[in-house]
């Protein structure tokens, strides 16, 4: 590749779809692999919990663990007030996950790498919430951005403090996860740049066996990552959802 960021250049497969305002609107690779994504995240699912043993096999027992740590995670998070915010939360950390995971994939491009994908999940999660406030409290919503016991004299800077800090959530959240998967691809692309130079180094090239161990542990690494982040993301939706169901 002639540049590390080659790897995330969004490019579309085949003719444009459609045109909308006079722009070529197409299938691209990062679509694919969203497709992709949600194709595992169901095969899953459904692949796993078709059976519904008694004594659960391997990929069952994987599945009800994912759902065991989501329900604690949303319980601890948000209370027991936010039982049906259930599927939203899992649909959100297993998609993430495996969008972290498909950009590992040899050729793949990495989804969560863009903070468009990651945003768009972050809005949507946003506006639920929103939503929500209003529903559950009405206006009484507002006095989330009023802190309790701040003298009067404060309170303009206070209440512009706290509507700034919520308001920028959903773009903390999309540049974290957007951060930390652009990071490991480019260091594991670094190091295969390393191997690649020492290998036509002539008698250096006995070298290469240094990036190439390194190059393993970042990709092992990688996959941790891969969970960390998307159990991040889902624990802070479920912190900020606390907000619009418990209030202060």
């Amino acid at each position: 590749m002639a540049s590390l960021f080659d790897e995330f250049v969004i490019r579309p497969i085949g003719e444009p779809l459609f045109s909308l305002g006079g722009h070529p609107v197409a299938f691209t690779n990062s679509a694919l692999f969203m497709f992709i994504s949600v194709a595992l995240c169901t095969w899953l699912m459904v692949a796993a919990m078709r059976p519904q043993a008694v004594v659960p096999g391997r990929w069952q027992m994987i599945v009800e663990k994912l759902y065991d740590l989501v329900t604690g995670m949303l319980e601890s998070g948000a209370g027991e007030k936010a039982k049906p915010f259930f599927p939203l939360i899992f649909t959100i950390f297993i998609y993430i996950f495996f969008c972290n995971l498909t950009g590992l994939l040899p050729w793949a491009l990495p989804v969560t790498a863009h903070v468009i994908v990651n945003l768009g999940i972050a809005l949507i999660l946003f506006l639920i919430i929103v939503v929500t406030g209003f529903v559950r409290h009405g206006t009484h919503f507002l006095s989330l951005f009023v802190p309790r016991g701040a003298p009067m004299a404060v309170m303009p800077v206070m209440i512009f403090i706290e509507v700034f800090s919520f308001s920028v959530r959903p773009f903390s959240l999309s540049i974290r996860l957007f951060g930390n998967m652009l990071a490991g691809h480019l260091v594991l692309g670094v190091f295969a740049g390393f191997i690649a130079t020492l290998l036509t180094a002539g008698w250096l090239a006995g070298f290469s066996v240094l990036p190439l161990f390194a190059d393993v542990a970042v990709f092992a690494f990688e996959f941790f990552v891969a969970f960390l982040q998307a159990y991040i993301y889902a624990v802070l939706a479920s912190v900020y959802l606390h907000d619009a169901i418990e209030m202060h």
